[in-house]
């Protein structure tokens, strides 16, 4: 009687152990120009097609769709990715359903956005780890004054423990455009503290994240002015950007021999999120051998007008959060193949 007692009292309590804990995977990657063949003639994308200066062939694209499969399975297949430099539904249904990604219940949450070049951010998800509740685009463009950029993101969900996750994907305005660019990051940059102060306000359970290009280091008034950050790496209104913890001895992306961290993750959440991990991957296949220095650097698609074949010229970041009870945190590493 005593050893029944036992083994119900492990019934009972094994299932509720499990529920005082839950983990949820989110990645970020910028796949650099992931168009399909066809000329939109509503954008600048006459380049990545069979007659434009690239020779952008189906061949090439099916072989850039297989390598962004190849990693995202390196990856462990998160539960979200979010992606920038995608052209639109055809090249996401064709990665989802095109690639072995057919084979895992991966969905997509995409708009299009007002991009001269037609890339914007979508969201790729695993329906039976990932809910989406609702998603929307946030305009960060000004047409009154001609300048067009790509929306940012918004979509809320539940995790496969009933969790509520709130992410905002983002890439904003490139460096080329001098100090009018860097006044463009920074309203976007302050446009994306109002978003996730307002998300958290009304889901305060909810883990609020922030992923995306941001074509900023930590340094830059886009995140020390926009998003409020200090030299500790909080801001005043408990948004934490995470990528500071990574080795500053690699980046995200690399320019002029240089490697920097413009690639960034944000979270704005209570103490029951839990940071287990967040990792820069420097999967042997996505980097290749600098030409003139010592070192290596993101192999390409492209590098220039001559095809490499590689995926993009940025690596991508793995966030892994533990709701609940008895999370560890292990951040600053970085990953190779095992």
């Amino acid at each position: 009687m005593r050893r029944l007692a036992v083994i119900l009292m492990m019934m009972v309590t094994i299932p509720s152990q499990s529920q005082e804990s839950s983990t949820f995977t989110a990645a970020w990657w910028n796949v650099e120009n992931l168009f399909d063949t066809r000329d939109d003639p509503k954008t600048n994308d006459d380049e990545f097609t069979p007659q434009g200066g690239l020779h952008w062939t189906q061949r090439k694209m099916w072989a850039k769709l297989e390598g962004i499969h190849k990693t995202l399975t390196m990856m462990d297949l998160p539960d979200v990715v979010g992606l920038a430099e995608v052209e639109n539904n055809y090249v996401l249904r064709s990665l989802c359903q095109g690639t072995p990604l057919a084979q895992v219940p991966y969905r997509y949450v995409h708009y299009d956005s007002p991009d001269r070049r037609g890339i914007d951010v979508a969201l790729i998800y695993r329906t039976d780890r990932f809910t989406v509740t609702t998603s929307r685009r946030v305009c960060v463009s000004d047409s009154a004054n001609d300048f067009f950029t790509r929306d940012i993101l918004v979509v809320e969900g539940l995790t496969a423990a009933g969790d509520s996750v709130c992410l905002l994907l983002n890439h904003w305005p490139s460096k080329r455009g001098g100090d009018e660019a860097d006044a463009r990051r920074l309203e976007i940059a302050r446009t994306l503290r109002r978003l996730m102060l307002d998300l958290h306000a009304r889901h305060p359970e909810a883990a609020v994240i922030a992923m995306g290009d941001m074509n900023s280091t930590a340094d830059e008034a886009a995140l020390t002015d926009g998003m409020g950050f200090g030299t500790d790496s909080v801001s005043p209104d408990g948004i934490r950007l995470l990528t500071q913890r990574l080795p500053r001895d690699w980046g995200s992306h690399k320019y002029q021999g240089l490697w920097s961290y413009i690639d960034q993750v944000f979270l704005l959440a209570d103490d029951r999120w839990q940071v287990r991990k967040l990792k820069l991957l420097k999967f042997d296949h996505l980097l290749t051998d600098e030409a003139t220095q010592p070192g290596q650097r993101p192999r390409r698609t492209y590098q220039g007008p001559r095809y490499e074949g590689g995926l993009s010229d940025h690596l991508p970041l793995l966030l892994r959060l533990q709701h609940g009870t008895g999370a560890d945190s292990d951040t600053g590493k970085t990953s190779r193949p095992q």
